[in-house]
């Protein structure tokens, strides 16, 4: 198989512009604390169940968000290359509010994983979140390693006797970096130009240009991902 191409959830859609959002009272808004994001969530989720929004209302408003800049047609595109890719995604949101969206959107066939910490309505029909995993990684969340979750699915994906011959890599958050160990020469990252993602990368590359094998595709519109797609499948 030509490649895997793991994509995260951040980068795949815009930020939610949740209709309630700065009406969370201050002594909730003030419990966030870095890197404990889902902890965070898990309280909001709370709040929001006992105010009387269901997950119904909830998956309005996750259906109503759009994709990125120019990821609509990228995805399209990867659809359209059979088995060149395998398409995996990465997200530390939450199970229930990818697979809205990306059904709303008409992608979620495409994705041979959906890897998001856990979701649904609980047994009061409340919208519950959990953790993903948990992990040992200094440099993560509490909640989710991704550079854990692609080396699982990698070791896995071996185990089955599928050999990959590139990784492409399209991410934009901090823990987008942590994956960036596993990719090696003939690999591709694309870090959104300007979001951590980017900003960590650089700062490995100044510090020990050496230690960073994969090639490097910054990106500000997702139509750059997929025409750089496009030169590296023509051999496909």
């Amino acid at each position: 198989m030509e490649g895997a191409l793991p994509l995260t959830g951040a980068l795949l859609l815009q930020s939610p512009n949740y209709r309630g959002r700065k009406q969370l009272p201050e002594s909730l808004r003030a419990t966030y604390r870095e890197g404990f994001y889902n902890e965070y969530m898990q309280r909001v989720f709370q709040y929001l169940g006992e105010q009387g929004v269901r997950p119904r209302d909830l998956r309005v408003v996750y259906e109503s968000i759009p994709l990125s800049p120019g990821m609509g047609k990228m995805l399209q595109f990867v659809a359209k290359q059979g088995s060149c890719f395998e398409v995996i995604l990465i997200s530390d949101a939450n199970t229930f509010g990818v697979e809205s969206a990306l059904r709303a959107a008409g992608h979620q066939g495409l994705f041979r994983r959906i890897f998001s910490n856990p979701s649904g309505p609980d047994a009061r029909g409340l919208l519950a979140l959990q953790p993903f995993h948990s992990h040992s990684c200094a440099r993560c969340p509490a909640n989710t390693c991704k550079h854990k979750v692609l080396s699982d699915y990698l070791r896995k994906r071996a185990h089955d006797r599928l050999h990959f011959e590139r990784l492409s890599y399209v991410g934009d958050g901090a823990n987008d970096f942590c994956p960036m160990g596993l990719l090696a020469g003939g690999d591709v990252a694309f870090p959104r130009r300007g979001y951590p993602m980017h900003r960590l990368i650089q700062e490995a590359q100044k510090a020990e240009p050496s230690s960073f094998h994969a090639s490097v595709v910054p990106w500000e519109n997702a139509t750059e991902v997929r025409l750089h797609l496009q030169q590296v499948l023509k051999t496909c």
